[in-house]
């Protein structure tokens, strides 16, 4: 195994991301792989947490990276959080991304949650998807 291809799958993600025109038409530039200091927009997108998990075969090392996107909004209802969180499903799911290290194998949608936080005023989904890549 190898986590060497782990910066190369995160930064080719947040350029598919940060490319999509359907989703900058909803959250504009709010899209981000490190939340900034400040006021935050009423609605973005955050890279989050990742873990990997090896899968190496005879074939060479590999590791399967399971890693969550985050749609956060003030807006009133779900409705707001879950346009952007399927646009950015639409995005990912089987994108052919070109990391700088390794080879993306598939990049699949695993699961989703929808919660409010604090009072209930801030709705967020956090969407997990593994991604398999082969470290060359």
């Amino acid at each position: 195994m190898s986590y060497g291809a782990s910066p190369a799958l995160q930064a080719a993600v947040y350029q598919a991301l940060i490319g999509d025109a359907g989703l900058a038409a909803l959250v504009g530039t709010a899209i981000y792989d490190a939340i900034p200091s400040g006021s935050l927009p009423a609605t973005y997108v955050a890279i989050g947490p990742e873990a990997a998990y090896d899968k190496s075969d005879k074939s060479g090392g590999s590791a399967e990276h399971v890693f969550t996107v985050s749609v956060v909004t003030d807006s009133a209802g779900f409705q707001a959080a879950k346009d952007v969180a399927a646009q950015v499903s639409d995005v990912l799911i089987d994108a052919p991304l070109t990391l700088a290290r390794g080879t993306l194998i598939y990049l699949n949608f695993d699961r989703a949650s929808a919660t409010r936080e604090g009072t209930g005023a801030t709705r967020r989904i956090d969407l997990r998807f593994r991604a398999l890549v082969q470290d060359t």
